[in-house]
This record gives structure tokens, C-alpha cells and sequence, in this order.
């Protein structure tokens, strides 16, 4: 019987096929080192993320404890700023308490007082003077009414407490007594 092709391949074609089956092996292999590379890069990445991940977490904690500490002393210049007016004002009884006819004590107040508020003026708190002033419920609270007929109605007649602003900004309204038509001048303009 005579072998056909099939049967008995040409040498070339049988070849082929252990070329192709080593290159698929190199390939492979060469695809695998390629994985290995890729992982040990990822691995390298993802280590810098963690170590970048904890150095993040660090400095969060680390502003919270600096912002904490900066709060809790933020108010120490002023603070430093009144201990001398505090010593004044201890000045000023220990003087009281010596003698006198009280004079040396009103003059000491009012040294403390000007020194206390030259203080808060460092600090850009000034003071609002509300009395003669027309009435602005934005910087005024109204604690009383008088008839008044020298001044207009809605005028400031007395200051109770002043108003302080800080910065421009409305600290504490001034409490005052504001004035009012008298009661006769009220029923002839109705």
C-alpha cells in the first residue's frame, strides 16, 4: 500500500509545529517574567501608598493636636495684655484701704479704667457712644421709654451700658432709654 500524504508529512511541516510549540513556550515565559515585573512594580506602588496613606494620617493628627493647642492659648496676648491692669486695679484698693478722703481711689479707677480700655483698643475693640445718638436697633437696645419733649422721639436719653464693636463688628448693643413724644403731643398729631 502506498502511504499518501497524510499519512507521512513532509519533515518541514513536522518542524513547524516544535518551532511553534518553543516559541509558544518563550513567549509564555516571557509573558510570565512581564506578570512577575508588573506585580513587583504594584507592590512597590501600593507599599508607597500605604506609607504615604499612614504620613497623611500622622500630619492630620498632627494639625488637630497643633489647631487644639493654638485654640486653647490663642488668647494669651491678651490675657499677658490685662495682668498689668488687674495689678492696677489692686494698686488702686491697697491705696483705698491706707486713708484718704477717697480721692486717690476715684483718680486710681479711672486710670485702670483708661488702661483697660487703651487695651481693648489694642485689640480692635472701641467703644460706641449711644447717648444724644438717633435710635438704631442694630447697635441699641431699647430698656426703657421716657417722655421727652426737648428731644426728638427715637433719640438715645441715657446709656445704661455701651456698645462695643470689634473690628467694625457689633460685640454688644448698647442698653438705653430712648425717647418718646409726650403723651399730649401723641393725641394732637393723631
Amino acid at each position: 500500500m502506498e502511504k499518501t500524504d497524510r499519512e507521512n508529512p513532509p519533515v518541514e511541516q513536522s518542524v513547524e509545529p516544535a518551532v511553534q510549540a518553543a516559541a509558544a513556550v518563550d513567549e509564555k515565559t516571557a509573558l510570565l517574567a512581564k506578570l512577575a515585573e508588573k506585580e513587583a512594580e504594584a507592590k512597590a506602588h501600593y507599599d508607597l501608598f500605604l506609607r504615604e496613606r499612614a504620613e497623611l494620617e500622622n500630619f492630620k493628627r498632627r494639625m488637630q493636636r497643633e489647631q487644639a493647642e493654638s485654640l486653647r492659648f490663642a488668647n494669651e496676648p491678651l490675657l499677658r495684655d490685662l495682668l498689668p491692669v488687674v495689678d492696677n486695679l489692686e494698686r488702686a484698693v491697697e491705696h483705698a484701704r491706707s486713708g484718704g478722703n477717697g480721692q486717690p481711689l476715684v483718680e486710681g479707677v479711672t486710670l485702670v479704667v483708661r488702661s483697660f480700655l487703651d487695651t481693648l483698643e489694642k485689640y480692635g475693640v472701641s467703644r460706641v457712644a449711644a447717648k444724644g445718638e438717633p435710635f438704631d436697633p442694630s447697635r441699641h437696645e431699647a430698656m426703657a421709654q421716657v417722655e421727652n419733649a426737648e428731644l426728638a422721639p427715637n433719640t438715645v436719653v441715657d446709656e445704661h451700658c455701651p456698645a462695643y464693636l470689634l473690628h467694625g463688628r457689633l460685640l454688644r448693643p448698647a442698653l438705653v432709654t430712648v425717647a418718646r413724644a409726650p403723651a399730649g403731643e401723641k393725641k394732637s398729631e393723631e
